[in-house]
């Protein structure tokens, strides 16, 4: 007769043995190898979950395609075109910026990433700032609008932008609309559908069902783009909430900082490419790069330089990390960062601490308390280390600080989606914008150095003898940080 327990045991240890020869073929991290061994091992049934969950290596196994050109030979063409392009912005270039060269270079090579020249670059502080400067630049739209966001609410602003949506739709405008499936979901059966029958085409980011759960809800499209007649765009941390406006009057304790960029010239060219890719893979349609789509007029007057870093379970780099860590590392004399989850994983942590024993300048902006225990608690895990090899730690203490932005030596800005944490550089599809211009940088640091006086400093003396109970729950938060 069968022992039946026997069998089960021994199918029982083959399937643990799989998934943890899995988990060392396609991580590639240690610290994350470890970690997911470590669940599988002594918590088998969740750890296994949490690991088909979060761990699997889209990267890897090119889940996603994000080319718009079938044609090999034409793609090859653009390319050559790209860095051509790129080299001849590149010698406009002042002196004081040119220590960036290998940077741009990376996002070059790194994602194609055209260098451009002469744009408008328009800094907009919360959505008080964002949302009057998209809804008059939505009414003035003559040819298309495309538009993607991770979160787009059913409320006042929602349906505010939704009705000017409509409205140029009607009026023979293209609207084209992408939402996440899961950060959009309060609209998928009531702005959604007033959209298609106005006329507007609109599609989710790989739409949840609930046998592909697991693996869908967790890479979500974290982007925030509108492009509108190919000549100006949007992207920065505010979603289409009303929670992101501030009224007069309003609670300080939810307050909402957020920071938003408008870009106006051809730096909007890559934020179209990107929506072009996005929609594509969305719409499972085939929207060729139109020369509408890539308007040619610039302003006037001279303007910024910007190039664009994205990064997803899409492209063959984290580019995004590994564009802050390039950032990091060539900066003279002082870093400011302003990020609402702060997971820096290795690799950015050491940059930070080589930058401040190097000597330079090294301010960090987080909240208080930001919208999730778990993630806070893994941060403050950070800061003690941060903190003895120089960086200055301030925490926000005005409501709760979204923003997602970077200025180094007051020349180079990055203002984007991207939080400083393992979701935004391996997980989601997120974008940021990178600006080579000493006026935008000294106008960035300026509003952090504002931002400041509603922080408090930590002192690292009273961090240090902070009771077991406090610090415990933080290391432990920690362990499974790459998780988060």
């Amino acid at each position: 007769m069968l022992d039946w327990l026997l069998i089960a045991e021994i199918v029982y240890v083959i399937g643990i043995a799989a998934v943890c020869l899995r988990i060392v073929y396609e991580t590639e991290s240690t610290s994350k190898t470890l970690a997911y061994l470590l669940l599988t091992i002594f918590l088998p049934i969740g750890g296994i979950i949490v690991y088909f969950v979060i761990g699997t290596n889209y990267r890897k196994r090119k889940l996603y395609s994000k080319k718009i050109f079938k044609d090999e030979q034409l793609m090859h063409r653009v390319k050559i075109q790209i860095f051509r392009t790129s080299a001849t912005s590149w010698k406009t270039v002042a002196a004081p910026l040119r220590k960036y060269r290998k940077l741009f270079t990376l996002l070059l090579n790194s994602n194609w990433s055209s260098l451009s020249t002469n744009n408008k670059v328009e800094i907009l502080l919360n959505g008080e700032e964002k949302f009057a400067s998209v809804l008059a630049a939505l009414k003035a739209a003559k040819n298309h609008i495309h538009i993607e966001y991770y979160i787009f609410e059913d409320d006042e602003i929602g349906n505010a932008i939704k009705d000017v949506l409509i409205e140029r739709a009607q009026a023979g405008v293209e609207v084209r609309f992408i939402y996440d499936d899961f950060g959009s979901r309060s609209i998928r059966n009531t702005i959604v559908p007033a959209l298609i029958a106005a006329g507007v085409k609109a599609y989710p980011f790989y739409r949840i069902f609930f046998i592909a759960l697991a693996n869908r809800l967790n890479y979500r499209n974290h982007r925030k783009i509108i492009v509108i007649d190919g000549n100006i765009g949007y992207t920065g941390g505010i979603n289409i909430s009303d929670r992101y406006i501030n009224k007069p009057g309003a609670d300080r304790d939810a307050y909402w900082r957020d920071t938003h960029l408008k870009i106006t010239g051809p730096g909007v060219y890559y934020l179209q490419y990107l929506f072009i890719c996005d929609w594509n893979f969305c719409s499972d349609q085939e929207l060729d790069p139109d020369r509408d789509f890539f308007n040619t007029q610039v302003p006037e007057e001279t303007g910024a330089l910007v190039q664009i870093a994205a990064s997803g379970p899409d492209s063959d780099d984290p580019t995004i990390m590994f564009s802050l860590v390039k950032a990091i590392g060539i900066a003279g004399k002082e870093i400011l960062i302003t990020t609402p989850y702060f997971i820096p994983g290795e690799t950015l942590l050491d940059a930070l601490t080589v930058a401040a024993l190097s000597g330079i300048k090294v301010k960090l902006l987080v909240p208080e308390q930001s919208d999730s225990k778990m993630v806070d608690l893994a941060a403050r895990s950070y800061y003690e280390n941060l903190m003895r090899a120089g960086v200055e730690v301030y925490l926000y203490q005005k409501g709760f600080v979204h923003a997602k932005t970077m200025v180094v030596d007051a020349s180079l800005s990055v203002i984007g989606t991207a939080n400083m944490d393992h979701r935004s550089f391996d997980l989601n599809f997120e974008v940021n914008s990178i600006i080579y211009d000493e006026i935008i940088g000294r106008q960035l640091a300026k509003v952090f150095h504002q931002d400041l006086l509603e922080a408090q400093r930590i002192d690292l003396e009273q961090w240090q003898h902070r009771s077991i109970f406090k610090q415990f729950p933080e290391k432990v938060a920690r362990l499974f940080s790459p998780l988060l």
